[in-house]
Parts: structure tokens; sequence; C-alpha cells
């Protein structure tokens, strides 16, 4: 096989690029990536030296490619299914990428931060940084809530790398910070659209006997 997958069940930068490849039906290799392992985590790292996942390797081409868009866009160029997740329309396409962008930087970055501040040693928390990261996090939320108010998926009409992008932080929004339902309606009624898809499904499933390792509010 071709291609193989370097991920974490976890992550939810991973399930955005699995959303892609489930859609699709696109043959791969899982590989489960332990970074507290100290031997799995330096393997990785003479893979991809930033010892960030996903990262995807093409054998055939001789490829080694990183982050989770450009994974998904050499998926659409290289290995191309019935899902087009970018449309071929230059100015719907440019609203997909710009959703993308939307939902990975004013969403998924702050809640990382969030979540990832619960896993240092008390003494090591920020506080504060974390207090901006929700505040930032809850304004973009807020754009998107209104957005959905008339959309059926991220971008309206048709499921795209929007969607793959929007569903994994709502996902820990909701089960790990704050449940999205009474502040956010639409993006729960979204989100629930995401998990009976059967691409978003079976990364949710793939990520269940982890996610007891996700700290949640009361952990703090």
């Amino acid at each position: 096989m071709p291609l193989t997958l370097y991920l974490h069940p976890l992550s939810s930068y991973c399930h955005k690029v699995l959303i892609a490849l489930y859609e699709n039906g696109t043959p791969f290799a899982p590989h489960l990536v332990d970074l507290s392992n100290a031997e799995a985590s330096a393997a990785f790292k003479q893979l991809w030296p930033v010892g960030k996942f996903p990262v995807l390797r093409d054998e055939a081409a001789n490829r080694t490619i990183a982050e989770s868009t450009v994974i998904i866009d050499y998926l659409g160029q290289h290995y191309p299914g019935a899902a087009k997740l970018i449309p071929d329309e230059p100015d719907a396409a440019f609203a997909v990428r710009a959703l993308d962008r939307f939902f990975d930087l004013h969403v998924h970055t702050h809640l990382q931060k969030i979540i990832g501040d619960r896993l240092r040693p008390a003494d090591k928390r920020d506080a504060y940084g974390v207090e901006q990261a929700r505040a930032a996090m809850n304004v973009a939320l807020g754009l998107a809530e209104k957005d959905m108010a008339t959309r059926t998926w991220a971008a309206g009409d048709d499921f795209t790398l929007a969607d793959c992008a929007a569903a994994p932080p709502l996902f820990y929004v909701d089960t790990a910070l704050a449940p999205l339902a009474g502040t956010y309606p639409n993006l729960l009624a979204y989100l629930e659209r995401m998990k009976q898809r059967p691409s978003y499904a079976r990364a949710l499933d793939d990520a269940k006997p982890f996610l007891h390792w996700v700290p949640h509010e009361k952990s703090t």
C-alpha cells in the first residue's frame, strides 16, 4: 500500500485528514505514533523532524507530506475520489479554503492552547493565555454560529474541506470545554449532522478507546 498516515486517533488534526480519506475510501495504512514512547518518537522525527502529526508518506512518489490541509490538497490532486473536497470553481474554492483557515486558526489553535495547558504541571500553567484563547475562540464560534443558521455544511450545500476542518475542533469544544447546547445551537445541530456522516463517525470510532485520556474542564 503506497500511502501511510502517521497519526494518533485522539488528534483533532488527524481527524481532519481521516475524514478526507474515509470520505473517498482512499486506501491507506494507519501508523499510530505514541510520542510518549521515546523510541517511537525518535523514529517519527526521523521521518518528520518537526515531530507533529498527521504526516502522510507516499512511498510510490517517495514523498513525505505534513500538515493537514496540505495532505488533503495532495490527496485531491494525486489520489482523487468521488468526493471533491475542494471545488473546481475558483470562487467556491476560495470560500472553502478561507473557511479551512478560519477553523484552523481561530477555533482549532485556541482549542489546543486550552486543552494543552491542562496537560502542563500545575506550576507551569498559563491562566492568562488560556483566558485570551478562550475569548478569541468564543468570538470565532459566534461568527460560525451565525453562518450555520442557513447552511447544511460548513461552506453551504456541499461537503468540503471546510467540514474536515470544522468538525474535529467543534467535537472537542463540545465534549471537553463547554457544551455547545444553549449557546451555539446551530453549531450543535451541524456537529450532530457531522457525527452521523460515515466518514466522521468512523474517525470518532477510531478515537473511542483513547477518549478517556482527554483532560476535561473538571480536570483543571
